[in-house]
């Protein structure tokens, strides 16, 4: 991962996003250094390791870098490329494997509240806990605990069913509660 390690120049974000669409590689790498930190953490909950998510990152600029001529200058820019970054990791998980189990027809059971056991967590270890989840239950609590899209918004982007989703989150926030749980037990027995 790059990481600036000098200030980046004073440039209005039109400016740069007008450098960049005209092919001014050194705007290009100004666009990267300034967003390129915040969109690897986005990567980062997607994938499962380190360099999954480093791959993401270089796919998803590539993709912004073709597409910001379709920048339409409403809304968070910013936004705009969370949204370029999830959708590219998404399909990134799609292309390389079956990346999710269906469950089809089954009902979720009650949700368990992720709230009580992820408090305790700092930032880096609930990241590194949601890396350990199965790629399908990562995607879908990142979509509906992180990102914040509904169930509907998530079964229309996976091609799944909300009911899927529903289980899956399900399934998820199980699965984290175990792993932190293990965790927990681990760090007591140190």
């Amino acid at each position: 991962m790059i990481t600036p390690t000098y200030t980046l120049p004073l440039i209005t974000q039109d400016a740069l996003i007008s450098g960049c669409i005209s092919g001014r590689a050194d705007y290009q790498k100004l666009l990267f250094q300034k967003y390129a930190p915040t969109m690897f953490a986005v990567c980062l909950r997607y994938a499962p390791d380190y360099h999954q998510a480093e791959d993401f990152l270089q796919e998803g600029f590539i993709k912004v870098f073709n597409k910001l001529h379709q920048y339409a200058n409403k809304g968070s820019f910013e936004g705009w490329l969370r949204t370029i970054f999830v959708n590219n990791s998404i399909e990134a998980l799609r292309k390389n494997k079956k990346w999710y189990e269906l469950f089809p027809n089954e009902q979720a059971p009650q949700l368990i509240s992720t709230t009580n056991i992820l408090d305790h967590l700092a930032t880096q270890e609930l990241l590194q806990c949601i890396q350990k989840l199965p790629d399908g239950y990562r995607t879908i609590f990142n979509l509906y605990i992180i990102e914040g899209f509904s169930h509907k918004e998530i079964s229309q982007m996976l091609d799944i069913s909300e009911g899927t989703s529903k289980s899956q989150l399900s399934r998820a926030r199980t699965a984290l509660q175990r792993i932190v749980k293990t965790r927990d037990n681990q760090l007591e027995n140190i």
